[in-house]
């Protein structure tokens, strides 16, 4: 798995919807999508724009392609910060519509989609995550580490400066972060470098991945950055870091925050490094944010979404606690 970054479109006026439809459905084609897949994506983004306009407030749709053990896809993801849905489980029922909640059109939405989920809170708002594979979907192989991930660009950007890539290995899954200096295409560059050097990096300690990267770096701008190994045989994950990338240990009993060390990989980094270590039995579940996300982010916020797919947490955190002044990605891994 390596990243491609989503599509903002601001959705809290009519005046876009025609141009969100037409930008959505472009990426659609051009990435071969059949027209049978593409007509449900159509109806997909016509309800939900059809919702935002109608129910929400400061309403967001996010677009990207991406690709899994299950093929390539697009994923539509509506973020609005309207009045929450209090039944969820009855508005899935096609047909069903409220004058006071975004319900109409959603049975629908679930119907056409391959993968769909829904997160709302009274007063707070609605996430939705909508995934439609290219081709039909296989079975999807299970993997040890289900990483979901969502990056956006800085608005006024064309490319995001973050990036970040999931390879599985004998062992489990090594786990790439990166967030280059700045943003823009420079920063893109450096961090498109520094997940070639990652995929073609052999070594298994987190700390000699980062050292390895820090020598294919030095012409680019440089990054920051964390890497993170999953061994399924140990029952572990190791990680260590550099720069102000946060990552936060989630398990039954409470969180832990990892601390990485002073530098920019590709200019400065300590002398001294060691891989940290934990038991996923502890911590079953990681989350890592670029400083595009605030740094006080706090999961608790959102009732029982640990029950939840991937997306709509990493969603959650990109839509309550955004800076909109720096490219913006999360990275939710959970251990099967």
């Amino acid at each position: 798995m390596v990243n491609t970054s989503y599509k903002s479109f601001r959705a809290d006026d009519r005046s876009y919807f025609a141009l969100i439809k037409k930008d959505v459905h472009a990426m659609v084609t051009g990435a071969g999508f059949d027209e049978v897949r593409v007509g449900k994506v159509d109806i997909i983004v016509s309800e939900i724009t059809s919702n935002l306009n109608k129910y929400a407030k400061g309403g967001e749709l996010l677009a990207g392609l991406g690709s899994d053990t299950g093929g390539a896809y697009i994923e539509i993801i509506s973020l609005d910060k309207g009045p929450g849905i209090p039944d969820i489980g009855r508005v899935l029922s096609d047909g069903y519509s409220s004058s006071s909640t975004l319900g109409h059109g959603l049975g629908s939405i679930k119907r056409l989609s391959d993968q769909f989920d829904v997160y709302s809170i009274k007063d707070w708002g609605t996430i939705l995550v909508s995934r439609i594979y290219k081709d039909e979907q296989p079975v999807a192989r299970k993997r040890r580490v289900d990483c979901q991930g969502i990056n956006v660009a800085k608005q006024g950007e064309s490319v995001s400066g973050d990036g970040f890539a999931v390879l599985e290995s004998k062992e489990g899954s090594r786990i790439l972060i990166a967030d280059g200096l700045g943003h823009g295409v420079d920063a893109h560059q450096a961090v498109k470098k520094a997940i070639e050097a990652f995929v073609a990096c052999s070594e298994e300690s987190p700390t000699e991945v980062i050292r390895y990267l820090h020598t294919q770096l030095r012409k680019t701008r440089g990054i920051v950055g964390l890497v993170v190994v999953h061994n399924s045989r140990a029952r572990t994950w190791k990680i260590a870091g550099v720069g102000n990338i946060s990552g936060r240990w989630i398990g039954p009993l409470g969180s832990r925050n990892h601390v990485s060390y002073n530098g920019i990989i590709g200019y400065n980094i300590p002398g001294t490094m060691n891989d940290q270590s934990l038991s996923y039995e502890e911590y079953p579940q990681f989350i890592a944010c670029s400083d595009g996300i605030r740094s006080r982010w706090d999961l608790t916020r959102f009732p029982m979404i640990g029950q939840h797919h991937g997306m709509i947490i990493a969603s959650a955190l990109y839509n309550e606690f955004v800076r909109g002044t720096d490219d913006a990605s999360v990275l939710v891994c959970k251990s099967a």
